[in-house]
């Protein structure tokens, strides 16, 4: 079975993981190889090991374009959050960890509640392509979304005054906060995003074994390890993520 796995999951003889940069929270360093190193590249090495394959890395600087590679055989796997959009080309595990997006305001703004954003004089700035911005255009009718390259430039398209809502990753809001007492978050989170594992639809049928490996390591706690020796694991929620 695990030769049927190898050849479908790394037919090069080395499982090719796409990784998003982006995500400061997945990826927070570098090995001294040069590899990437945080929880994201943990879970890529785990499942390379199951497979007994090397591991190799494809960088990509957004989520957006290692979605958009999804059919061009440059990954075998790609760990991304997991998005409805996304999901027509890509075929998803279950989730591993959860991250909380919330918005924020200032303090004399007078929205109270996440309905409140979603009007028209409305505009709130997100990074584009990122799975919560994905949420807010599906989810969000009248409220202008402005989209950005990269999540430090949402932040600070909202500094400037040029946007009246930030939407953001939690953790990053926090430390908005802690340097300005003009900001608020307005809870609970908009949306939490769900990171998982992904494979072109074509190899659909790995996903069993993916979300194997991915139980046995929330099981014996591996990933809970992975999220403290990262640092993480006061942003990250993994006990929720098993209820999924």
């Amino acid at each position: 079975m695990i030769q049927n796995l190898r050849a479908l999951l790394a037919p090069t003889g080395r499982l090719r993981v796409g990784i998003n940069m982006a995500n400061f929270l997945l990826v927070t360093g570098q090995r001294p190889d040069g590899t990437p190193d945080g929880v994201s590249p943990d879970l890529a090495r785990w499942i390379a090991a199951k497979l007994d394959v090397p591991c190799d890395f494809i960088r990509f600087d957004n989520p957006g374009q290692l979605a958009d590679c999804v059919n061009e055989d440059i990954w075998d796997i790609g760990n991304i959050a997991v998005e409805p959009a996304r999901a027509k080309h890509i075929a998803f595990t279950r989730p591993y960890v959860q991250i909380d997006a919330n918005f924020m305001v200032r303090q004399s703004d007078p929205y109270i509640q996440n309905a409140d954003i979603d009007q028209p004089d409305t505009s709130i700035a997100a990074y584009g392509r990122s799975a919560y911005e994905l949420w807010l255009t599906s989810n969000f009718a009248n409220a202008d979304i402005i989209r950005t390259s990269t999540i430090a430039e949402s932040h600070e398209l909202f500094k400037a005054g040029d946007a009246n809502v930030l939407a953001s990753l939690k953790s990053k809001l926090l430390d908005e906060i802690a340097a300005n007492s003009d900001y608020r978050i307005i809870e609970p989170p908009f949306t939490s995003v769900l990171q998982a594992c992904g494979v072109a639809k074509t190899k659909q049928t790995a996903v069993a074994f993916l979300n194997t490996v991915i139980g046995e390591l929330i099981a014996n706690g591996g990933l809970e390890n992975s999220l403290d020796q990262h640092d993480v694991a006061a942003e990250l929620s993994l006990s929720r993520v098993q209820a999924v």
